[in-house]
């Protein structure tokens, strides 16, 4: 099982409502016809109800983009988490396996968790989320992922830059802009890291925003670990910050106040605030580029690819350059 099933159809075209319910019943499940699509473009998910039992999640995976080894990888991870009771949902064990096969398609089925957006504003809550990081990060840390890869310049800056530019995507009237800024931008993120130093690459969630966050009166659960990596915690941590920089820096103190009593955090790290932000744009818009073949994004995404579109990704990539010449929060 080390690389994508040859005979997977290379996009969702195919994946019809009938095919989704035959895929759930061929594991043993009966549906009573629900069928809902959940807020995701990755992959294609789905809430599903059962004739016996609890609606379940089925999450069926974008073609030709990880290895199965890859998957199972973050399924074992997550279990990992699970075993440590730390609040996250693994997917279910069904036939001895975590992974499934229907008519091409690769597809794992979850128990359905429901839940709110966090309050970020509240430092409580910022302090609950940071005691729950800091116990993924500790687990994180005691092994490597030896399929997944590592969030660096080169696959998450200079590798998406590349594409964009080697397929046309930036008009040509401004593709000289726009090669000078992103070229500046991945200049001034490596001189964040350098300034970083060597910091600790650790498993993460990789995607840790509100979107992926479920509130309970019980706290948070974790959901949605497809983009976990190899990388430093920080990149766990600031995407639940926004606002001014002073702002930023009352939230990550709340949210290292219960992060640290799991987890050291090397504030070195906070150099690399802004410059993984940056990362995040240009990875961003060559995800976009990507998947433009796929009409759900062009639904989705009408606005992606226009002129404005890519003046915008300039400007934006200019005021990234002056914040990575800032000191840290």
């Amino acid at each position: 099982m080390g690389t994508a099933d040859n005979s997977a159809p290379n996009d969702f075209s195919t994946l019809s409502p009938e095919r989704v319910l035959h895929a759930l019943e061929s594991l043993g499940f009966h549906s009573d016809g629900r069928l809902l699509a959940l807020n995701s473009y990755e992959n294609r998910v789905y809430q599903i109800g059962l004739e016996n039992g609890a609606p379940v999640i089925a999450k069926f995976y974008r073609p030709e983009r990880w290895t199965n080894n890859a998957i199972l990888e973050e399924h074992a991870f997550v279990r990992e988490l699970a075993e440590h009771e730390i609040p996250v949902v693994p997917p279910l064990v069904l036939q001895g396996i975590s992974l499934h096969y229907f008519e091409g398609f690769r597809f794992t089925v979850f128990p359905r968790h429901g839940g709110r957006a966090p309050e970020l504003e509240d430092p409580h809550t910022l302090e609950w989320m940071g005691r729950f990081l800091g116990r993924i990060h500790a687990v994180g840390a005691l092994n490597p992922f030896l399929e997944r890869p590592e969030l660096n310049i080169a696959n998450f800056g200079e590798q998406p830059r590349d594409y964009l530019l080697a397929h046309g995507f930036v008009p040509p009237d401004i593709e000289a802009a726009y090669r000078s800024a992103v070229n500046q931008a991945l200049d001034s993120a490596r001189h964040c890291f350098g300034r970083a130093g060597k910091v600790r690459a650790l498993r993460l969630h990789g995607d840790c925003h509100a979107g992926n966050v479920l509130w309970t009166d019980d706290g948070p659960h974790f959901v949605d670990f497809d983009d976990s990596r190899m990388g430093p915690a920080v990149q766990d941590l600031w995407m639940l910050l926004s606002g001014e920089r002073a702002d930023m820096r009352k939230q990550l103190d709340s949210v290292l106040a219960g992060y640290e009593n799991f987890f050291d955090f090397d504030e070195r790290e906070l150099h690399l605030v802004e410059a993984l932000r940056t990362l995040r744009l240009i990875h961003y818009a060559a995800w976009l580029a990507q998947r433009w073949d796929d009409p759900a994004f062009k639904r989705a995404f009408p606005w992606f690819n226009t002129q404005r579109y890519w003046q915008d990704r300039i400007l934006e990539l200019r005021e990234q350059i002056a914040l990575m010449d800032e000191p840290p929060l």
